[in-house]
């Protein structure tokens, strides 16, 4: 059986067990998150269920097992002959998640 979750404007394939690594949540390290876009359900075999945008009654809780912040991205701007440089770094934060249990209507 797997799903595929929406959150943070993404999507993800899950199943009981995974974890995943999606955009920074809302809950604290070791709580329960419940994610309720639910866009297409499998309960395995040819029974697919898809959503119209969102399977209705479907929910899927994980727990939140560590935040953080992702290595460095370099940004560097510059034009050509005039001396202009920028060089920037981004960290995107990042929450890991194990997938527990998958509700389906």
């Amino acid at each position: 059986m797997y799903v595929i979750i929406e959150t943070g404007g993404k999507q993800y394939k899950v199943a009981e067990g995974d974890i995943i690594r999606c955009d920074l949540l809302e809950g604290e390290v070791g709580k329960n998150v419940t994610f309720d876009r639910i866009v297409l359900a499998s309960k395995g075999g040819e029974k697919v269920t898809l959503g119209s945008p969102l399977v209705k009654g479907a929910s899927v809780t994980g727990k939140v097992l560590r935040q953080d912040k992702d290595r460095k991205i370099l940004v560097f701007k510059y034009k050509p002959k005039k001396r202009v440089r920028k060089l920037t770094g981004h960290r995107q934060r990042f929450a890991e998640v194990q997938i527990t249990k998958i509700e389906l209507p």
